[in-house]
């Protein structure tokens, strides 16, 4: 039987900016820093690590995107982002141009 982070790892995706905007909308995007592994920080929610997941967010390793962060990313539709669904969440990291 895979772990959660196997799992994870197969459901990692890239996605443009364009199509996570329904998911901002709905205010379930979380950005993930780059200093984290994407699947990492998956696993710590889909196992509701508090303890873990509130340092990150009390470190500014994960949060919500900034208004800032939102209007670039809506003036670059097609960027793209390392993308994972931990329902209701979409984690996102920014890929480099």
């Amino acid at each position: 039987m895979p772990d959660i982070q196997d799992r994870l790892s197969q459901d990692l995706a890239n996605i443009a900016w364009k199509d996570l905007i329904p998911h901002a909308k709905r205010d379930a995007v979380i950005v993930v820093t780059k200093t984290l592994n994407l699947v990492d920080v998956g696993a710590a929610i889909a196992k509701d690590n508090s303890c873990l997941v509130k340092n990150w967010i009390d470190r500014q390793k994960i949060g919500k995107p900034s208004s800032q962060q939102l209007a670039d990313w809506n003036l670059a539709p097609q960027k793209q982002f390392a993308t994972l669904i931990v329902q209701p969440f979409v984690l996102v990291q920014e890929l480099a141009e």
